[in-house]
């Protein structure tokens, strides 16, 4: 049996080793997550057996999407939650619409939706796209920085943080190179607004991803991470098959402050679920 004396000096090298071996930390603290709209055709066919599959395949996480009156895919959140317990999965972020509170300021349609989340256990409440009449100008993104900094303290309240995810349009050039990114940034309380940043949308509207954390240190807690062909159409492919540098980016992973990362692939010429396996071994070989 080792002596007190032992157990500290094996117990102090344990810890050395943590704090030195911060590929290995990561790697068993960040899992990988999977946005589950990139298998929204095979959610259409069979719900349960492609949340099963993601779990076989090695996913840890899934980001949710789906949410609509209350129901998730037909199911209450509680059975949907359910099936992801059931195969060890944990939801930390899921994608919810809010279009009335967006739009016409409607809060019961915000806190409904937050209400209506919380059996899955929420780290981030995610509003993920914003349709063309809420985006016209810069006036738009001003009171829509302005809802989301309201959103934010409902969310807080209800345990959750809130975050917006990006697509390419919050880049467009206003005029004198002020973007509609620029005022979600600036004009949000950071206490209570994060973002997820899609990496291949910054990247397609011509954004250096890098420069962005940059300027905006700790503010992207999550990364949706998604790789781009060298087509002339740029559009998406497997993790590590495209020209998106991801060793690169993921050297400030700390400075960016991201807590989770998921793939996602808005369309896949191969198998689905080659597609997402390739995606994810080639995270676990590079990245972590």
């Amino acid at each position: 049996m080792p002596t007190r004396r032992q157990f500290l000096q094996q117990t102090s090298l344990a810890a050395t080793g943590l704090l030195f071996d911060k590929s290995e930390w990561f790697a068993r603290n960040k899992p990988v997550g999977l946005q589950l709209y990139t298998l929204r055709d095979e959610v259409a066919k069979d719900l349960k057996s492609t949340i099963a599959r993601i779990a076989e395949i090695g996913y840890k996480n899934v980001e949710t999407f789906g949410y609509a009156e209350g129901k998730y895919f037909g199911l209450s959140t509680a059975d949907f939650a359910a099936i992801f317990t059931q195969h060890n999965l944990k939801t930390p972020s899921g994608h919810y619409m809010i279009l009335d509170y967006l739009g016409k300021g409607d809060e019961d349609d915000l806190k409904r939706a937050v209400a209506d989340s919380k059996p899955l256990a929420h780290d981030f409440f995610t509003i993920p796209y914003l349709t063309e009449p809420l985006r016209t100008g810069l006036d738009d993104y001003k009171r829509l920085a302005d809802r989301l900094n309201k959103a934010g303290a409902v969310v807080k309240d209800a345990g959750m943080k809130l975050a917006y995810h990006n697509h390419n349009f919050e880049f467009q050039d206003w005029g004198g190179g002020k973007t509609g990114y620029d005022i979600l940034l600036t004009q949000t309380d950071h206490d209570l607004v994060n973002f997820e940043m899609d990496i291949y949308w910054v990247s397609k509207a011509g954004v250096d991803p890098i420069k962005l954390i940059k300027e905006n240190p700790g503010r992207f807690k999550m990364w949706h991470v998604k790789d781009m062909d060298s087509t002339p159409e740029k559009s998406f492919t497997e993790v590590g098959t495209g020209v998106i540098d991801y060793k690169e980016i993921f050297k400030y992973k700390k400075l960016s402050g991201m807590k989770h990362f998921f793939v996602e692939q808005d369309h896949i010429k191969i198998d689905p679920y080659v597609s997402i396996t390739k995606s994810l071994h080639y995270i676990k070989d590079n990245l972590l």
